[in-house]
């Protein structure tokens, strides 16, 4: 091999040489390309008032009803509710009424909704076809104040039931008059002086106004005049239970292919119809021993109505004329 072959053979190796440590120098010298998560927007403008869930015409505002939300500056209107303002406070808010439909996550305004204070807020309140009427009641027989706009009740009468003319026993007795019905306004007040413990005070209640279809509130008139009604506080998930219920006894149709959003105006329905089916009582004799299990002939119910006011003496023979049966005797003087 003569020298010119040798000297081009190693220049082309030093040219390899140089060129791989030059890739091997620039490759090595970039840093992988590093992730970095992206920060989500934080949301700017002031807080407003919006709704966390549909708010028909009529409902009754809840702690759970609204919230505070970041809105854009350029879209707030002057009837929202906005923090900071003097005339804003979401605790005052909870009894109002909504007087236009609010859908979710839409703003409330100042005119979609009606304080217990305005006029008109009992019929804002009312569901079409029904009426308010107003019971009283006692500390005792609320549930000691724990009762506000918005709740379900049952309502329990306890009366005491006079013995016959020749002094039977009286019958004391408490019976389930109406289940599921809806509390529009009471009387009771806060204290804005919290006590020494920091617990805000609550006054007794004295008077409830329910709504009520007109045949209710004709029996709740009545029903004041017998005895003393009771609030019994009814939790939200009974309103399952009584679906239940109703599609069990056939007061509910149910048509076939439902979703979810005609279930969910089911509940509703069922949740806004009172019942006033007197299905429980209970008297004296199941409570204490000492106390009247039943009223005597004269003073029953049935009395008058084909039952037997007094046992004849002596030999007796039974009459029957349809299904009324009567003793007579025989013999006696």
């Amino acid at each position: 091999m003569d020298g010119k072959k040798i000297a081009l053979l190693v220049g082309a190796l030093f040219v390899a040489a140089v060129t791989a440590i030059m890739a091997k120098s620039m490759f090595g010298s970039t840093a992988a390309p590093q992730v970095v998560a992206a920060m989500p927007a934080v949301p700017t403008g002031p807080l407003v008032l919006v709704a966390t869930k549909p708010l028909p015409v009529g409902t009754i505002l809840g702690p759970d009803s609204v919230r505070f939300q970041p809105w854009p500056k350029d879209l707030v209107d002057g009837a929202y509710y906005v923090r900071g303002e003097a005339n804003v406070d979401p605790a005052k808010m909870i009894g109002m009424v909504v007087r236009s439909e609010i859908t979710a996550g839409q703003p409330v305004t100042q005119g979609s909704l009606v304080s217990p204070q305005d006029r008109g807020f009992l019929a804002a309140a009312l569901t079409p076809g029904m009426r308010a009427v107003t019971v009283s009641v006692s500390g005792a027989s609320a549930v000691a104040g724990f009762v506000f706009p918005g709740d379900r009740v049952d309502l329990m009468l306890t009366q005491t039931v006079q013995g016959n003319a020749n002094g039977g026993p009286a019958l004391n007795a408490a019976e389930t008059i109406v289940r599921n019905i809806r509390v529009l306004a009471t009387d009771q007040r806060f204290d804005n002086q919290p006590t020494p413990d920091g617990k805000t005070q609550i006054s007794p209640i004295s008077m409830v106004t329910l709504e009520a279809t007109p045949k209710l509130a004709e029996e709740l008139a009545v029903a004041q005049k017998l005895g003393t009604l009771s609030l019994s506080l009814r939790p939200l998930a009974d309103s399952n239970q009584d679906l239940e219920k109703a599609i069990a006894a056939g007061d509910l149709h149910v048509p076939n292919g439902t979703d979810p959003k005609s279930d969910q105006k089911m509940l509703l329905d069922l949740a806004s119809r009172p019942q006033d089916g007197k299905d429980t009582f209970t008297t004296g004799g199941e409570v204490s021993r000492f106390a009247s299990t039943s009223m005597s002939a004269a003073s029953s119910p049935m009395a008058g109505n084909g039952a037997q006011t007094a046992a004849p003496a002596g030999p007796v023979i039974h009459i029957a004329r349809g299904t009324t049966v009567t003793d007579a005797p025989v013999g006696g003087k």
